[in-house]
């Protein structure tokens, strides 16, 4: 008998220790290190020392096939997964609890259950009753879903092999499973990467394709150890607030399609609801003349995407002033300000700065640098932009703005839901094969743009804060808008 091995070991990232700390040093995480047994899966006197095989080594050049898919029945989840699933492929699919990963899955399987594949769901959080319940209110009892509640891994290995092989397994979720290989409770670190491994060897033996739900840590992070997102073929992340009506479905990693791909789906009494315009849905509550609102004409993954970015700079009585934003990188934000402040004159050091994307979509391309300087600037100088006008473009730390990708296919986009002009970088103006008839605004600093915003600003109410008074005697929100205003006329 091997001799039981106790370590312990980080549940958030894997590291192991041999005593207790507070603190884990690999990823700095407090109170994160639960004790273990370490032992190997397999003991020392079982392993086989027998000689490795030799295998043929092959070229570069030859035929290759694309890998033979599966289509779920839902065009935006297949869009996230690259067309389909793959035989054989193992899939991550994680999200905040009560976010609606269940229903998707529930809705994806009964659709490839009713053309004709024998689709499995092993539950290990919620009882087949409960399963069923939701079906129901769905509209999809009738479907012939087969359905189990365990969370043994041998068992439901020994129970998949039997019979025909299914197309589709879902496991919900993986941080309940546990093999006998390891003495180590379920949802521990050696568990949830023992599991894995007994599932994703049957998946790659068999050819049916798993998805394996995964709950997420409080910084929205896949729960468990970072080895399983990389013994996966895809990781998928369902997004979206509790107070929103549509739900994000963005691929984080997939060996068999393109990453940052997005599937959006409306929550409804009935479900998810697959959207196939998202930017109606995002434009569809749009304040229009409204100071401190633009429109940013993204790409997410193959798809344009068009969203509104609302801004707000209001006086402040603290002595620091706030900075928050919702849906952006707060760093992209600090620098958006700091270079108004450096090369445009803008002075927001009295100023709380608040930015949101509206509608809950994280924006994560650097293209939404100028949207979000001309909603700042357009709340600063009260000066409502144009209601037929989008913005998209990369600001450098020297001012300029700098030309993005896919100029076309975010014009295409816009002069779809009815927009007329456009303003981009002066350098993109060449990648523009089809503008859809837009008027083009090109501008090659950000200061030309301040400027433009300014001249069309109007004075608030007294008493909002840091004012000015210009020649004429009108009060100024700031005196540098006033300069722009003044210069412009």
């Amino acid at each position: 008998m091997a001799k039981s091995t106790l370590s312990f070991v980080c549940q958030n990232c894997g590291a192991a220790y041999n005593r207790w700390q507070g603190k884990c040093e690999s990823c700095g995480e407090w109170n994160t290190l639960a004790e273990e047994d370490t032992t190997g899966s397999v003991p020392v006197s079982i392993r086989s020392k027998r000689k490795g095989r030799t295998f043929q080594l092959e070229s570069l050049t030859g035929k290759t096939q694309d890998a033979p898919r599966l289509s779920s029945g839902m065009t935006e989840l297949d869009r996230v997964t690259g067309g389909g699933f793959v035989r054989g492929s193992v899939l991550l699919v994680g999200g905040d609890p009560g976010i609606g990963k269940s229903t998707l899955l529930t809705q994806a399987t009964s659709l490839m259950a009713r053309a004709g594949h024998r689709v499995v769901y092993i539950s290990g959080e919620e009882a087949v009753a409960q399963v069923r319940l939701r079906a129901e209110r769905l509209g999809l009892a009738d479907a012939p879903v087969q359905l189990a509640a365990e969370t043994s891994v041998e068992d439901i290995v020994s129970t998949l092999s039997e019979g025909a092989v299914p197309r589709l397994i879902v496991i919900d979720s993986i941080q309940t499973m546990w093999t006998d290989t390891v003495e180590s409770a379920p949802g521990t670190v050696t568990q949830v990467r023992a599991s894995a491994q007994a599932l994703i060897r049957f998946a790659k033996k068999s050819g049916a394709a798993i998805i394996l739900v995964g709950h997420v840590t409080k910084d929205g992070q896949i729960a468990g150890p970072r080895v399983v997102e990389h013994m996966v073929d895809a990781v998928l992340s369902f997004e979206g607030e509790g107070s929103q009506h549509f739900r994000i479905l963005r691929a984080m990693k997939n060996r068999f399609g393109p990453t940052d791909e997005i599937g959006v789906f409306e929550m409804t009494g009935l479900g998810l609801r697959e959207v196939s315009n998202p930017s109606e849905l995002f434009l569809s509550e749009r304040d229009l003349g409204s100071p401190g609102t633009a429109v940013f004409a993204g790409i997410e993954g193959t798809r344009p995407v068009l969203v509104e970015l609302q801004a707000l700079v209001a006086p402040t009585t603290l002595g620091t002033p706030r900075r928050a934003v919702v849906g952006w990188d707060p760093s992209r934000l600090s620098m958006v300000l700091a270079v108004l402040e450096a090369h445009c004159g803008v002075k927001l050091s009295g100023y709380d700065v608040y930015l949101n994307v509206a509608g809950g979509l994280r924006i994560q391309e650097p293209a939404a640098d100028l949207a979000a300087a001309a909603a700042l600037v357009s709340s600063l100088v009260n000066a409502p932009l144009p209601t037929d006008a989008v913005y998209f473009g990369e600001i450098s730390l020297s001012g300029a703005v700098r030309p993005v990708a896919q100029t076309s296919a975010r014009l295409k986009e816009a002069a779809k839901l009815g927009f007329g002009r456009a303003v981009l970088p002066e350098s993109a103006r060449g990648d523009v094969g089809g503008d859809g008839g837009l008027a083009l605004s090109s501008i090659g600093g950000l200061t030309s743009l301040v400027a433009d915003i300014a001249a069309r600003g109007s004075p608030r109410g007294a008493g909002t804060g840091n004012r000015d008074t210009n020649r004429e005697g009108v009060t100024e929100k700031n005196a540098t808008p006033a300069r722009f205003r003044r210069e412009n006329s």
